[in-house]
């Protein structure tokens, strides 16, 4: 999909990987909305970058991923892109692992991204044409101890993206994954529960602005699974030249490092 001139709406989009994601779609020519529950980092985002919309939003609650795409279309008549990027980490093993922690995290990163889904759909259906791009997480490449709840959170919104994929195959709309590592941003700061893993401190955080880059890609290209990269690189999950290329790029030590 071309993005110049496309409205695109991106969640999360208050800072890190949101706000950068949104900064590369604004200065490719699209018409971003920005999505998040801190208002005031919204605003000042909104300011900076021209013709976008700033829309007080928290993903969980349906009632308001509703009245974001529908303000979204009462502002600039369609939607063409949603980029599910809303998230949040947990970090803990399993014989810790709080149950009311992994339904606050499913609901988050999982449903939230179905439901965006599901709302955005009539539109691009009626269009022909969209673009969905969905969050992952490069710990759904492997197996990784301290990060079962959020790795099977990840992995469960790659199979609802892979499914959606097979079955809007014929409707003109695209909905691909994309798979970041450690990132310069507040994720960690962030975390549900638990901390960053011991290893994973060790490996190069890459800046947000790359994973921006990986998401316009997939936006462009409607590549299914692009591993974040430089430049942006088409994967096979479950391919070793998946892991391969993850690991050759994050440096000597990486094989037995955990990559939230």
């Amino acid at each position: 999909m071309k993005i110049d001139g496309a409205v695109c709406i991106v969640t999360g989009a208050s800072s890190g990987i949101g706000a950068a994601t949104a900064e590369v779609l604004s200065e490719r020519g699209a018409r971003v909305v920005l999505a998040a529950r801190r208002h005031d980092r919204l605003d000042a985002l909104s300011k900076r970058l021209a013709g976008s919309l700033a829309v007080e939003t928290d993903v969980t609650v349906p009632q308001q991923l509703q009245r974001l795409v529908s303000v979204a279309v009462e502002k600039y008549g369609r939607v063409d892109v949603l980029v599910n990027n809303a998230g949040q980490g947990l970090h803990v093993p399993l014989e810790e692992l709080d149950p009311a922690d992994l339904r606050a995290v499913f609901e988050l990163n999982v449903i939230a991204p179905l439901v965006g889904l599901q709302t955005v759909l009539p539109f691009m259906r009626a269009q022909s044409a969209g673009a969905i791009v969905n969050v992952s997480s490069a710990t759904t490449l492997r197996v990784f101890g301290g990060l079962g709840g959020y790795s099977a959170t990840k992995a469960a919104l790659n199979m609802l993206s892979q499914v959606a994929r097979v079955e809007l195959a014929s409707s003109g709309v695209s909905v691909s994954l994309v798979y970041p590592s450690v990132t310069a941003t507040e994720f960690h700061d962030q975390l549900r529960a638990g901390q960053i893993a011991t290893g994973a401190r060790n490996i190069p955080r890459d800046p947000p602005e790359l994973v921006g880059e990986a998401i316009a890609f997939a936006v462009e290209t409607g590549e299914a699974h692009v591993l974040v990269a430089d430049p942006p690189r088409p994967i096979v999950p479950g391919d070793n030249d998946a892991w391969s290329a993850l690991v050759a790029r994050q440096g000597p030590g990486a094989e037995t490092s955990p990559t939230p």
